[in-house]
């Protein structure tokens, strides 16, 4: 048996993502051992000391820190983990670039274009393999879907609609976390979900060109919590009250280029962060001349598909994922027996070290993370002027392009 190589891992930050990141790589020789590595969990790194015990007492991590620097400067770090707070990726993962250390890191790379483009920069210069946590991407029924569309099964794709609603700040009890202050967070829920949503189009139909929109703030003013704490989920009674300063609410309209699969195709993109009743409902629909596909994140493991041609059973069928969809046979043994968020994780884990190792390069990259900016920043300057914004193309990308 040959003996795996090792892979060094450093994590920056120690919250839920990072808890996320890092059972990802210890799952890796179980899911994908064709990859043969050993991962190891060198140093964490976090500025709270509880968190700082819990990566080395329950992760496993070989020590940590209270200083990200410690790991970037480690020579037996391979690959780093970027999971800090929004405002300090672009900071982090300039640094990573310049320590020469390949990096997977979390949306949004900077609070907006510029921020991102800082650090994709960065990246050309040191030449380090990045790959961003654009999750939804990797869920198998999407990646049928991708197939599907390709294939032409569909025809000419002539509109979609996507929209990412969620309820983690529909309480205005929820307190005044960084997530609503510009400085800190940049924009609201288009940088958080409509980012994501952004991804999925470019990766499954194609780049956007031009983007006009609208934006809301539902609750305009949130508690401040105590010194030290108060994330958007914790819900603080009575109390000082803060000004919200970025959207909760965004609505899009989008045309594809010329050169994407889905040449010249409008669609519509909704996203918010209050709504009451969807808790994590993130749809993508897709509609062409032979037929359509609908897809909700709720049920990841399933796609809704209606081909035509039959006037009599014309209409949806829900196919259960399985081991024909996407990366499905690594975890399963058969449709019906579902993948988890943590799985997609697990998927985005494996593409990023087949990419850092100079295999396949199926992994997003920090060009994606640029093209997705753009469109939010777009979308944002439309929303202040009421006109249509065009969209900067970027190169190097993984969008579904007609070669």
């Amino acid at each position: 048996m040959t003996t795996p190589q090792r892979l060094g891992v450093g994590l920056i930050s120690v919250g839920w993502m990072g808890k996320v990141h890092s059972r990802a790589y210890q799952a890796l020789p179980v899911f994908y051992p064709e990859l043969g590595i050993k991962p190891e969990l060198v140093i964490a790194a976090d500025p709270v000391p509880d968190r700082q015990d819990y990566a080395r007492d329950v992760l496993g991590f070989a020590e940590a820190t209270g200083d990200y620097h410690e790991v970037l400067a480690r020579p037996d770090v391979d690959v780093v983990s970027i999971c800090a707070p929004n405002f300090l990726h672009a900071e982090i993962g300039i640094a990573a670039a310049k320590a020469g250390k390949s990096f997977w890191i979390e949306k949004p790379v900077g609070r907006h274009a510029a921020d991102t483009e800082s650090v994709e920069a960065a990246v050309l210069e040191s030449g380090v393999t990045t790959s961003i946590g654009f999750n939804y991407r990797h869920a198998p029924a999407l990646e049928y879907a991708k197939q599907i569309i390709a294939s032409g099964e569909l025809g000419r794709i002539t509109n979609f609609r996507g929209t990412f609603f969620a309820d983690y700040s529909s309480d205005p009890r929820g307190a005044l976390s960084w997530r609503f202050i510009k400085e800190m967070a940049g924009s609201g829920v288009s940088g958080d979900l409509v980012g994501h949503l952004v991804d999925l189009v470019h990766y499954i139909l194609g780049p956007i060109d031009r983007v006009s929109a609208a934006t809301s703030t539902v609750h305009p003013q949130r508690p401040i919590p105590a010194p030290g704490g108060g994330s958007h989920f914790d819900l603080v009674e009575g109390g000082e009250l803060g000004d919200v300063e970025n959207e909760d609410y965004v609505a899009m309209l989008v045309q594809l280029r010329a050169d994407a699969v889905a040449s010249g195709a409008l669609g519509t993109l909704e996203a918010s962060r209050v709504t009451v009743g969807k808790r994590a409902s993130y749809e993508l629909e897709i509609y062409g001349t032979n037929g359509s596909l609908k897809w909700d994140f709720e049920r990841l493991n399933e796609l809704e598909l209606a081909l035509g041609g039959d006037p009599v059973r014309v209409g949806y069928q829900r196919i259960m994922a399985g081991p024909a969809f996407g990366d499905f046979a690594h975890f399963q043994p058969g449709a019906g027996t579902s993948m988890g968020f943590d799985d997609l994780k697990i998927v985005e884990a494996k593409k990023f070290v087949q990419s850092f190792l100079g295999r396949e390069h199926l992994n997003s990259n920090i060009h994606d993370a640029v093209a997705a900016a753009r469109v939010v920043d777009a979308a944002l300057n439309s929303a202040g002027d009421e006109r249509w914004h065009t969209v900067a193309p970027v190169a190097g990308t993984t969008a579904a392009e007609t070669k």
